[in-house]
């Protein structure tokens, strides 16, 4: 197997700077051919946009009742892979495991990207993008007064502290890294990286403040991270749309974020272990502890599925049992079972070993469990929406308009477009934890080693 057969001698801490810094520098032409790709997704995506101010956003298929079709959706979907990243990288490091070391600085990559994506939902659901102050809640002449306790301004003040906590922590983990940068380059590379690294000199004194600020801030993005997520499931939650009113939406949404968050962490590092050559760090092993840990929030999932069909009927709510049933056999039965079967059965394949160790296997399974947490969103959202309590007032949302479409195409292409600005410029792997790796003698817990 490869992850056991490939060793690498990085001939030191200088050899770890070579590999990683040579690979930014030197990305390749496949590289530039996804460049090419994504960017290209990004100008569809702004064509539609910009087609959709120009028209109105009557050309979007969102009618009465199923008032937010894809957007939504869409909005939902890229703050749970937001909220995943961080998470991800924050329990690990809490809990020591020392496979997070070449994962850890992707996946905090991929929460800020995440959040960014996720912000231009709610403006390009708004129509009008350049009244979006009306909104905001602040004293005006206009004697507009935005609701306080309204979703939206606890959405924003939840997210945006989210994302700055995520910042810092993704920078402060950075800083030796960028420093290491400087050292190795000249000119006006040099000046731009010394800038970035703070001035960092390596004493002991900065690497006793480096390891407590960045403890602080992940010990600080866990119990954040859940508390957001939980904010953005009661966005529905208090609301009285059945299947809405749950208690469970918390924990469920949260556990939904993982999952998709760890599916999104393999999509991106199995090209990037290819495109970078990076198979001596990103080895199988480190791979399959994130298979292993999908089968866990898989299981999560699938109980709380479960859990919400029991509680439906517990309930004895005529409306709640109606949305369930309609949910399972109705006009989007097929994305309810596309939903159970891609988020809580297919990830139980990772329970081989074989599976796990295979890698087009591993990015097959990851596909699936992001187009089933996608589908999950479109259950919930469009699918309770469309068949509320009266039903002189059910509705169908039927498809996404081609406008819809090139919209939800470009927030893919600048998601992978920026992650992959983001591997040419900055370290994708975190040099400073390989090195603790190698110093402390770890191999194949690391992914060092096979």
């Amino acid at each position: 197997m490869e992850g056991n057969a490939q060793t690498q001698d990085f001939s030191g801490y200088a050899g770890v700077d070579r590999q990683i810094v040579g690979a930014m520098w030197n990305p390749g032409r496949f590289y530039w051919v996804c460049v090419a790709v994504a960017g290209l997704g990004v100008l569809v995506g702004a064509v539609s946009w910009a087609w959709q101010i120009g028209v109105g956003l009557g050309v979007a298929n969102i009618t009465h009742p199923p008032m937010w079709g894809t957007y939504l959706i869409n909005f939902v979907f890229w703050v749970g892979i937001a909220h995943s990243g961080t998470l991800i990288s924050a329990i690990l490091f809490l809990f020591r495991a020392s496979w997070r070391t070449t994962i850890s600085r992707a996946s905090e990559a991929m929460t800020i990207f995440a959040v960014m994506i996720a912000g231009l939902f709610p403006l390009i659901h708004l129509g009008r993008v350049w009244v979006v102050y009306w909104i905001l809640p602040y004293p005006n002449e206009r004697n507009l007064w935005p609701n306080f306790q309204s979703p939206l301004v606890f959405d924003v003040i939840a997210i945006s502290t989210y994302l700055t906590v995520s910042f810092l922590f993704w920078y402060t983990g950075m800083i030796p890294d960028l420093a290491a940068i400087r050292d190795r380059s000249t000119g006006l590379k040099n000046r731009i990286y010394g800038l970035l690294s703070l001035g960092w000199a390596g004493s002991e004194k900065s690497w006793k403040h480096y390891g407590t600020a960045y403890l602080f801030f992940a010990a600080l993005a866990t119990p954040l991270v859940i508390s957001v997520h939980s904010v953005v499931s009661w966005d529905f939650a208090l609301g009285i749309t059945p299947g809405w009113h749950s208690t469970i939406f918390a924990p469920y949404f949260v556990a939904g974020a993982i999952h998709s968050g760890l599916a999104m962490v393999l999509l991106l590092l199995i090209p990037m272990r290819k495109i970078f050559h990076f198979e001596n760090l990103l080895t199988l092993r480190v791979l399959e502890q994130i298979a292993k840990t999908i089968i866990l929030t898989g299981l999560i999932v699938g109980y709380s599925y479960a859990v919400e069909h029991f509680l439906a009927w517990y309930s004895g709510d005529a409306a709640e049992n109606d949305q369930f049933l309609f949910r399972m056999t109705g006009y989007y039965s097929w994305a309810f079972w596309f939903m159970i079967i891609g988020n809580a059965v297919v990830p139980i394949v990772l329970f081989f070993k074989r599976v796990r160790t295979c890698i087009p296997a591993l990015f097959a399974v990851a596909l699936i469990v992001q187009a089933g947490m996608w589908f999950e969103r479109l259950v919930i959202i469009v699918g309770s929406q469309a068949h509320e309590y009266d039903p002189y007032s059910w509705g169908i949302y039927k498809y996404p308009s081609l406008i819809e479409w090139g919209i939800m195409i470009g927030s893919f292409s600048l998601f992978f477009f920026l992650f992959l600005l983001f591997a040419k410029f900055l370290p994708t792997i975190s040099m400073t934890e390989v090195k603790e790796a190698i110093a402390h003698g770890e191999s194949s817990g690391g992914g060092l080693h096979g």
